[in-house]
């Protein structure tokens, strides 16, 4: 695996692979990485000819009062985990390689943006519309691969992806989760052991909302307020958001419907969690 920190070297690899005809699988990180990243990674490697990972905790989509200094870092580790996996290219630029002095530029999917995440992180995607359209151009790939964990984060980039004629498939994989059930996020190293107990009322409430829609619940409100009353029974939460929406506007929808999702944010205790369901109404009842 070889190592690349600046913008100029890691475009001269890009170019001179997609010169031998090689086919470039990309994910892009902030590091940290769990096995839903090096899920990801293992399905680059098995799609495209030569895999390029990016770490880079990028600091436009975090706000000022979030976690960008304490966000966990350990490139390290990161090393020995990629190396592992068949990795072909690390891209590690520093944040001056990325938004050189005088930055001004900035991408933004107007009204998708606004919603679920986007109204209590605001700026946040456009942070990472900015971000990964950069590394898009950087890195040239032929497939880019994202977690279904962050949901809105995956249907905004298609969209920019589509909107913009960028010549890139996105490929959007299953979330990991760890043996209790719990999303795998790097932000998880966040949580004590009675919190991590507590985080575990987010996925046991999306279990307990697939429950119910197969045995034939259709409207919004009441998954809805099933999945809040789980969670509310764990008084080391605070629900930010849960939501039903649809997958092209991400707009709250009434009755249930093949295709869309519900989501939901969740503080537990100082860390704030994501997690979702796809909603698949035509499966066969057990």
């Amino acid at each position: 695996m070889k190592k690349i920190t600046s913008v100029k070297e890691m475009k001269a690899t890009a170019r001179e692979l997609r010169s031998r005809g090689k086919t470039i699988g990309f994910v892009p990180t902030m590091g940290y990485l769990h096995e839903g990243h090096l899920s990801l990674v293992r399905k680059s490697t098995q799609k495209a000819e030569v895999t390029v990972v990016s770490v880079f905790v990028n600091p436009a989509q975090f706000g000022p009062k979030e976690d960008f200094k304490e966000y966990p870092r350990d490139l390290n580790r990161d090393l020995r985990l990629l190396e592992k996996v068949g990795v072909d290219y690390l891209f590690y630029p520093d944040s001056e390689e990325v938004y050189p002095p005088g930055y001004r530029t900035y991408v933004r999917v107007h009204d998708l943006e606004e919603k679920l995440c986007g109204r209590s992180r605001p700026g946040f995607f456009r942070g990472v519309c900015t971000v990964v359209l950069k590394l898009f151009n950087i890195v040239e790939p032929d497939i880019a691969f994202f977690g279904q964990k962050d949901a809105q984060q995956a249907i905004i980039l298609q969209r920019m992806v589509e909107d913009l004629h960028l010549d890139v498939k996105i490929e959007v994989l299953p979330i990991v989760r760890d043996e209790d059930g719990l999303a795998l996020s790097s932000r998880n190293e966040y949580l004590n052991s009675k919190e991590r107990e507590a985080a575990l009322a987010l996925p046991r409430s999306l279990q307990e909302a697939k429950k119910t829609i197969k045995i034939g619940e259709r409207r919004a409100a009441v998954i809805i307020k099933k999945v809040e009353e789980m969670i509310r029974k764990e008084p080391l939460t605070k629900i930010d958001y849960v939501e039903i929406v649809d997958l092209d506007e991400l707009k709250p929808i009434e009755m249930l419907k093949d295709g869309s999702l519900l989501a939901l944010a969740v503080w537990v205790g100082k860390t704030r969690l994501i997690d979702n369901l796809m909603i698949e109404i035509n499966e066969k009842r057990e």
